[in-house]
């Protein structure tokens, strides 16, 4: 299975980031996206790289981030 490492950073937030091939899949630190940030902007900061490419249904996402707050955590994983 191809996957792509990445990390990145916003403030004091550092997310590390895999992406891989699959159905539009988003855990952040074992939770569903919507259950780990609780705000739709944060959810639209974290979608709009994928959404810019038409890569939102066809990319998973597993992120392990820590630091910060969710606004700067959104941003980090967005780098």
């Amino acid at each position: 299975m191809q996957y792509f490492d990445a990390i990145g950073r916003r403030k004091t937030s550092v997310a590390r980031v895999r992406l891989t091939p699959g159905t539009g899949k988003r855990l952040i630190n074992n939770l569903q996206m919507n259950k780990y940030l609780n705000r739709e902007t944060l959810e639209m900061i974290v979608e709009q790289p994928l959404q810019i490419v038409n890569l939102s249904d066809k990319i998973d996402l597993k992120v392990n981030v820590v630091g910060g707050g969710l606004a700067g955590q959104a941003g980090a994983i967005r780098h």
